[in-house]
């Protein structure tokens, strides 16, 4: 163990965290990059658009539908043993998805299988740095956030590089084996919270260490008094609200913004310059937005990101020229970006030091659905009327949608339930 006189151990669960996510993040968005060669009959299976992107969409839909019961289990049986589950399911679902050859295969291994891996590295370790830190919160989940869109790049890289000398199947084999192993290995030093090394969370100037989530029956009560508490409050289901309404509006634009720049008359490679634009300001913008939001509060990072993730949309509707898409691309990557990394700031502003996966979990519900839904809303939508105007009238919608639901936050500086612990059993509240 780290001395604390050296560094905090708590830096050391944010490389661990940042690695996880590096490995883990980049399957659900760089796998992506494979439709061309999945829907091509010689290099792949023949399979059409709309079959792929239901498995990309069904990942999605596991990561929302799964992530409250993930946070669940998190709070009240600590997150190791559900961080080691989720690295076997991992390397399971890379191999099985390496030497897939049916499409229903397909939908069990990538959207199901490694759905529910890729949402326990995605909720267990966003909510478990969270433990470790009562001051720089904003500069750990920034370190986090930009790792995930940097893993992104890298399978992007292998991929573009190496798939005709490697193949489908070594190019999920080998981040799947040797990802794999790298995650077994850094869950053996990713503890369940700072009390459990004898520490406090970094900031924290108590005499006693805060108890990170346990096993123990008093864990779990907490956790569920909490969350039940929580829903009672409008802020709860809003903060839901806005991931499913960001992730809906940017989504669309993710999926289709090189198909509509290219109907657009601009050639494929300009067209995907400006995706990559698009993600690369958005690597940047994660690592410094919960900074901001730590500083200037959630609402505010929210109402600005959602408002830049809004109006730039118009430029869509009305030119042709590369110079302006990849206008476009700029403020729209920023504002994407203030969403996701901005909640675990947001829950601690609004309920302050509390059980964090089961809140993190409900939140992902919202993400998850909505990254899921909007490709195949978005698509179908495109399909019946025949043009991508329909898309991009809908993407605006969700969009503003979104920054309506930011704009109803209440101020951050005040806690919603500063009392919530008065409805624990007698023998758990905390003294005055």
């Amino acid at each position: 163990m780290l001395s604390k006189r050296q560094i905090h151990y708590a830096w050391v669960i944010v490389a661990i965290a940042a690695a996880m996510g590096f490995i883990t993040s980049s399957v659900r968005f760089a796998a992506a990059a494979l439709v061309p060669h999945l829907s091509d009959s010689a290099t792949g299976f023949g399979w059409s658009y709309g079959a792929i992107s239901l498995a990309f969409s069904l990942q999605w839909v596991v990561l929302g539908l799964v992530s409250p019961y993930v946070g669940w289990l998190g709070d009240r049986y600590g997150v190791r043993r559900l961080l080691l589950l989720g690295g076997l399911l991992f390397i399971a679902g890379m191999m099985l998805t390496g030497i897939m050859t049916n499409l229903w295969q397909f939908y069990l291994f990538f959207g199901v299988v490694l759905g529910i891996a890729t949402t326990i590295f995605t909720v267990l370790t966003v909510s478990g740095v969270t433990l470790w830190f009562r001051r720089h919160l904003g500069a750990a989940m920034g370190v986090v956030w930009s790792f995930q869109g940097l893993g992104t790049i890298a399978l992007l890289f292998l991929i573009g590089v190496a798939f005709n000398q490697l193949g489908m199947k070594w190019i999920f084999w080998l981040p799947g084996i040797a990802g794999g192993a790298i995650l077994l290995l850094l869950v053996r030093f990713f503890y369940n919270g700072p009390a459990e090394i004898g520490l406090r969370p970094l900031g924290d100037l108590g005499e006693e260490p805060i108890q990170g989530p346990g096993r123990d029956e008093t864990a779990k009560v907490r956790a569920r008094v909490f969350i039940q508490q929580a829903k009672r409050t409008f802020t709860f289901w809003n903060l839901i609200g806005i991931h499913y309404w960001g992730c809906m509006g940017h989504n669309i634009i993710n999926v289709l913004v090189v198909a509509i720049a290219v109907d657009r008359g601009l050639s494929l490679g300009v067209a995907a310059g400006v995706l990559a634009a698009q993600q690369g300001v958005g690597v940047i913008a994660r690592g410094a937005v919960p900074v901001v939001a730590e500083r200037w509060g959630c609402r505010t990072v929210w109402v600005v990101g959602m408002a830049l993730q809004s109006f730039p949309l118009l430029l869509l509707f009305f030119s042709h020229d590369a110079w302006a898409f990849y206008l476009f691309a700029i403020p729209f990557g920023i504002g994407q970006s203030c969403e996701v990394p901005t909640f675990p700031i947001a829950n601690r502003q609004y309920y302050g030091n509390v059980p964090q996966g089961s809140l993190y979990g409900w939140q992902n519900l919202g993400n998850g659905l909505g990254m899921g839904l909007a490709p195949v809303c978005a698509g179908l939508l495109w399909d019946l009327t025949g043009t991508y105007m329909a898309p991009l009238i809908m993407s605006l919608g969700f969009s503003l949608m979104a920054l309506f639901h930011a704009w109803l936050l209440p101020s951050p500086r005040a806690r919603l339930i500063p009392d919530w612990e008065s409805h624990l059993p007698a023998n758990l509240r905390p003294a005055d």
